[in-house]
Formats: structure tokens, C-alpha cells, sequence
């Protein structure tokens, strides 16, 4: 990946600019109060995370809708606290926290520094699997919304990251080749090789040090990325 060459700079937004799980935790924790839910937070968290990102797993897979992943995350996490709560409360409890989710906007250690670095230089464009009501939201809320030139959705596609026609429908957005364009994501399966599949550079997120054999540029932190653009 030569500098000269990149002209667009493509990134996913939870878990690489987007604090998912800080913001998250804060959300729970009011819907928690709200529905009078006795739980301690951080054990219902660490049940929870890789719950969600199983279902999160199936739903780039279309193996589970919308709201089956709404449902079955926090069904699957109260039954290992053998808590059984009826279905409107899980409904209710699911629909509460998608409204709160936004509301807390911390981004990555960086992510503000790293983005009036690029944005000179580069344009700056989103591809998200997240909901389309709630990613506008957090661009919009957390500041950063003004970066970036193009914002592309899967519920706007109808197709899920890694699938390339996600990628290529943002490429024709951004009106750029993807020879000339990098994607910057955490999720290897996703946004690395989801990316690499459309013809796209990449520069993988490895936040959660991962061990993988998957040949890709790594950064560990966003200013990392200095060192590639």
C-alpha cells in the first residue's frame, strides 16, 4: 500500500472509532434502572459481549433477523442468570436500549486526532453493518459526522459487510476505484477480508490483540495509522 496511491480512506464505526462497549455498558445500566432489572452490570457484561457478537456473527450470515438478534442476545444472557422475563419485557428492554445507545458517544483514544490528520489529506467515508436509525445517530451525536463524505449502511445495501457488493455500492458512492481506496475496521472477517474480496487495501484494527494468519497490515491504536497514510 503505497501513500500516493490512496486517495479514500473507508472505516467501519463500532468497535474502531465508536467506543461500542463503553457506551454500551452505560446504556445498560440505565435501561437496567428503568426496568428494575437486579443484575450487576459488569456480570451481566461479561456473559453478554460474546453473546452479542455471536449474533452478530449470524446476522452478517442472515442465519437470524433484526429481531431475532434483539431478542436473542438478552434472552440467551438472562437465561444464564436463570432469569425468564416474558416477551413484551424483552421487547421492551431490547427497543429501551437502542434508544439509549446513542446517547453516550465516547470514541476511541484518538479517533478525533486521527480524523483531522486524514481529513486534509484524504476522504473520509463509513461502511457499517450497524441499524441505519442508530448509526446516523452516533455520527451525529459524537461529533464526527462532519468527516466524512460518504456514510453507507447494510440495512441501506440489504447486503452485510463482509459481502462485496456492500463495498462496492460505497465505492460508487465515493465515486473512487477501490485500487485507490483503504478500508480501516476491527473485524478481520468483516472489514478486512470483506475489503481485500472488493479489491480495497486494507488496515486491520487489532485492538483486541488477536492472533491471526491472515496476511494485512495491523495497528493496535488509531494513531497508528500515521505510519501507512
Amino acid at each position: 500500500m503505497q501513500k500516493s496511491e490512496i486517495t479514500d480512506v473507508f472505516f467501519d464505526l463500532d468497535h474502531t472509532l465508536w467506543d461500542f462497549d463503553k457506551n454500551s455498558a452505560l446504556a445498560f445500566e440505565r435501561v437496567f434502572k428503568k426496568h428494575k432489572i437486579e443484575l450487576p452490570l459488569l456480570d451481566f457484561l461479561k456473559v453478554y459481549e460474546p453473546i452479542n457478537l455471536n449474533y452478530w456473527k449470524k446476522y452478517r450470515e442472515d442465519r437470524v433477523s433484526k429481531e431475532q438478534l434483539r431478542r436473542g442476545r438478552l434472552t440467551e444472557t438472562f437465561d444464564c442468570f436463570k432469569l425468564k422475563f416474558p416477551l413484551e419485557i424483552i421487547d421492551s428492554v431490547a427497543h429501551c436500549y437502542i434508544e439509549e445507545l446513542p446517547l453516550d458517544n465516547h470514541l476511541f483514544n484518538g479517533a478525533v486526532e486521527i480524523l483531522d490528520y486524514l481529513s486534509p489529506n484524504y476522504k473520509l467515508h463509513i461502511i457499517t453493518n450497524g441499524f441505519e436509525e442508530v448509526q446516523h445517530l452516533k455520527l451525529q451525536n459524537s461529533g464526527i459526522k462532519k468527516y466524512f463524505n460518504t456514510i453507507t449502511t447494510s440495512e441501506e445495501v440489504g447486503l452485510k459487510k463482509p459481502h462485496p457488493v456492500i463495498f462496492k455500492t460505497a465505492l460508487m458512492k465515493a465515486m473512487v476505484s477501490s485500487e485507490k481506496s483503504v478500508m480501516i475496521g476491527d473485524s478481520l472477517e468483516a472489514d478486512i477480508l470483506g475489503a481485500q474480496k472488493a479489491g480495497m487495501y486494507t488496515l486491520f484494527f487489532n485492538y483486541r490483540n488477536e492472533t491471526v494468519s491472515v496476511p494485512h497490515f495491523a495497528i493496535s491504536e488509531l494513531s497508528e495509522i500515521k505510519e501507512h497514510l
